[in-house]
């Protein structure tokens, strides 16, 4: 791999099958993303050092890119002096990937709450709620919270 980042090859490697199998990613995208991710100082990567790197077609990488970007994992910036455009990984993913989390969290609660109110409804009565799906239901609240908190933090 010769590009102008000094990348350790192993934790690449370990890090591209991560986040292509966290994001569901397709081979080259999880592999840009991961060199990215190398970026330490953040001074940007141009589309032609991924060409070079992964020995990738023009056409791939730029598919894979617009991948990175339409999932918010990859920011591009065009420097005022050149016509180049620079690739870096986005700083704040993190707040987005936790906010999305929770999201599907509120989803699922109110999915079980109308799931409870249906079949009260069928049964003409309130016979409580699964003991399990409670407890469930409380470790979504709680995890709610603490993902908040932390978000708040980033």
């Amino acid at each position: 791999m010769q590009g102008n980042l000094q990348v350790d090859e192993k934790l690449f490697c370990e890090t591209a099958k991560f986040y292509g199998e966290l994001f569901a990613l397709p081979p080259l995208a999880s592999k840009i993303y991961s060199y990215l991710i190398f970026d330490f100082e953040r001074k940007g990567v141009a589309f032609d050092e991924f060409v070079q790197v992964f020995c990738a077609s023009k056409s791939s990488v730029s598919t894979s890119l617009a991948l990175l970007q339409n999932a918010q994992l990859v920011i591009d910036i065009n420097r005022m002096d050149e016509r180049k455009r620079y690739f870096y990984a986005n700083e704040n993913y993190k707040k987005i990937r936790f906010e999305k989390i929770m999201q599907r969290m509120h989803t699922e609660l109110k999915l079980l709450d109308d799931l409870k109110n249906f079949k009260n409804q069928i049964q003409q009565k309130e016979d409580g709620h699964d003991e399990k799906t409670e407890i469930y239901q409380s470790l979504l609240r709680k995890s709610i919270s603490n993902i908040q908190e932390s978000i708040n933090k980033l």
